[in-house]
């Protein structure tokens, strides 16, 4: 029997891949560097990367030249979004609470075992500004938003999800971010106790953070909001303030739930 670990990759998952990767990307990729990242043989990138370009969804920024995603992928992902009502829904919510907090607000949505960002609002207008890249997949064990989704489930569940993800490298988190299983339990015991996750230079020196999950009926997370931003500003002090508008903003997106699939798909199967 084939080991699934070393078994050949398929043209989908290679196609997917590339995708992913030129998405991290904006700048665009030569084909060298796009093979050799995904551990593909130069011809059969090529031919992925040819079809890609026929199909409207990659371009060669001149010819021998590098690699980039069109807009034609980010505005499938945007018209999916508006048609399963999340924006319509979800961005007055959002905007309100960067308004009060003053700092990046952001909505991420629980998809099978992945938690990714799909919406934001600014609230700083001076200073240091926070604002990641959108789209990505959240590390569940070393940000605010993982946190909260994490705390909504038992602890074999959250252990699973991290086990599969990863803590990551060093590089990849901040100074105080949990790096066992037993450190991230502690974690998310304190969360639970306070209703939402709270953390300081866990993701990223300097930066602080918070998130409350949106729970469907019966307590599953179908997303998470999250508040963002430098430490010298968004204090523990802070947070603590910020608690209660960012629960009665989880709270107000949850009640709205039956306006979007994405937000009820859960709840209507269990209906």
């Amino acid at each position: 029997m084939t080991n699934s670990a070393t078994a050949p990759t398929g043209t989908v998952d290679r196609t997917l891949r590339i995708l992913e990767t030129l998405a991290s990307q904006p700048e665009g990729l030569p084909l060298a560097a796009l093979a050799d990242e995904l551990s593909v043989p130069r011809s059969a990138c090529h031919r992925l990367l040819s079809d890609l370009v026929r199909c409207g969804y990659v371009r060669q920024l001149r010819e021998m030249g590098d690699y980039t995603l069109t807009t034609r992928l980010p505005a499938l992902g945007l018209s999916f979004l508006g048609a399963a009502g999340i924006v319509d829904i979800a961005q007055p919510i959002i905007d309100r609470l960067a308004e009060i907090s003053g700092e990046l607000v952001r909505l991420a949505l629980v998809d099978g075992d992945r938690l990714t960002f799909v919406a934001k609002a600014q609230g700083a207008r001076a200073g240091l500004r926070y604002d990641p890249d959108m789209g990505i997949d959240v590390r569940l064990s070393c940000s605010a938003g993982g946190h909260a989704w994490l705390m909504t489930l038992g602890e074999e569940r959250a252990t699973e999800l991290v086990a599969r993800q990863g803590f990551g490298a060093p590089r990849e988190y901040g100074p105080k971010a949990p790096t066992t299983f037993k450190a991230l339990m502690k974690v998310l015991e304190d969360d639970r106790k306070r209703g939402f996750s709270m953390m300081a230079e866990m993701y990223a020196p300097g930066m602080s953070a918070m998130a409350a999950p949106v729970l469907r009926r019966g307590g599953e997370a179908a997303g998470v909001i999250t508040i963002a931003g430098p430490l010298q500003r968004l204090t523990p002090a802070r947070m603590q303030e910020l608690g209660r508008p960012l629960v009665q903003a989880a709270a107000e997106l949850a009640s709205a739930a039956h306006g979007s699939p994405l937000l009820r798909r859960r709840e209507a199967r269990e209906t």
